[in-house]
């Protein structure tokens, strides 16, 4: 194993044994389930799942600064799990749209694995990143521009995308509208995705400073 790697990993036993790494566990974990809930079509107990990981979200962080309970391994536990989020409900959203018999829908489900691409892009990244002893870069303002119109989208959706929104009785987006907020959540992820590339240079560099050496 790389020594960069072990290293990482050692780090990560240090105070790992916490409340709100506890709590990014059940974030985790509550990912396939929601996932299972939503392809059989249970969108009401989905999105309660989905609520309840929003919480875990919100309650580990203020946990973790108000108790000092900061640990190497919730560091890497919540961003895993945002992105396991966000990348099963793109997944989610997929497969729905794709077999919708509206034909624009079907061809707009095909915009939600840019956010699929990206997130496994940025995790192969991370990764790559940690084993070469170099700490990945914090959230820049693309990212979090892309991530507040990634959610922003998503939970219209939840709430009032034809078929299973919450309020879909009552109002339902209309298909054009639906395509176009993803599209322009898909090109707003693209544009961060291409921010935080060239970070990744940091690993060539310093492979040619350790051949120099």
């Amino acid at each position: 194993m790389n020594s960069n790697l072990k290293h990482q990993l050692g780090n990560l036993k240090e105070g790992a044994l916490t409340i709100p790494n506890l709590l990014s566990a059940i974030r985790i974990l509550l990912i396939p389930v929601f996932l299972v809930l939503f392809l059989k079509g249970h969108y009401v107990a989905a999105v309660i799942v989905l609520v309840i990981n929003g919480l875990t979200d919100t309650f580990d962080g203020k946990i973790a600064r108000k108790f000092n309970q900061v640990s190497n391994l919730g560091k890497l536990l919540d961003p895993i799990a945002d992105k396991l989020t966000q990348i099963t409900l793109a997944i989610a959203y997929f497969f729905y749209f794709h077999a919708s018999s509206d034909s624009l829908l079907r061809a707009g489900s095909w915009l939600f694995w840019i956010f699929v691409l990206k997130e496994v892009l940025m995790l192969i990244g991370g990764i790559a990143l940690l084993t070469h002893d170099i700490t990945p870069r914090a959230a820049i303002i693309y990212g979090k521009v892309a991530t507040v119109a990634y959610y922003v989208v998503m939970v219209l959706l939840l709430l009032c995308a034809p078929g299973f929104g919450v309020l879909h009785k009552w109002f339902a987006l209309p298909s054009v509208v639906i395509v176009i907020l993803v599209a322009v959540a898909a090109v707003l992820t693209l544009v961060a995705f291409f921010a935080y590339a060239p970070d990744l240079k940091q690993i060539g560099a310093k492979n040619a400073s350790g051949d120099e050496n």
